[in-house]
């Protein structure tokens, strides 16, 4: 059983998008959620509720549940999420150096056939999604 595939249908029945997924080796599993409105520590708890009872229905193995929302500075991980924060800064790890260099700032763009435009100081850099190793928002205050 696909324990994040489970997660993910969960939340989208509730309304909720999964943002991240992860599962510590000491039992600690770890879900990022996210909706349009922002989430609250209502939204938590509710999450929490149901994937405590989802999980034991599931026999799904855990010590603690931790949910929480992803942040200010909120991890890119679907193509969804680059149309989504289209216009907006974002700090971005790759796996494979362009140009010399892994890491890059700069303003989201479009992105098409699985290549990224990032306005990088006003120039215009091409980054294939296959090639991010990490991506985040960068908050703007």
């Amino acid at each position: 059983m696909d324990v994040a595939k489970l997660v993910e249908m969960t939340l989208t029945g509730l309304g909720y998008e999964l943002v991240d997924f992860g599962v510590s080796g000491r039992g600690l599993m770890r879900v990022f959620i996210d909706k349009p409105e922002g989430v609250s520590i209502e939204d938590c708890e509710r999450v929490s509720h149901q994937l405590t009872r989802l999980f034991t229905v599931e026999n799904v193995d855990f010590e603690r549940l931790e949910i929480s929302s992803p942040g200010l500075d909120r991890p890119l991980k679907k193509l969804a999420d680059f149309v989504r924060f289209s216009g907006q800064k974002a700090q971005l790890k790759l796996r494979v150096p362009l140009s010399g260099r892994k890491n890059f700032v700069g303003i989201l763009g479009e992105v098409q056939d699985g290549v990224l435009q990032l306005d990088v100081d006003g120039s215009p850099v091409a980054i294939e999604l296959s090639n991010l190793d990490k991506a985040r928002l960068v908050p703007v205050f």
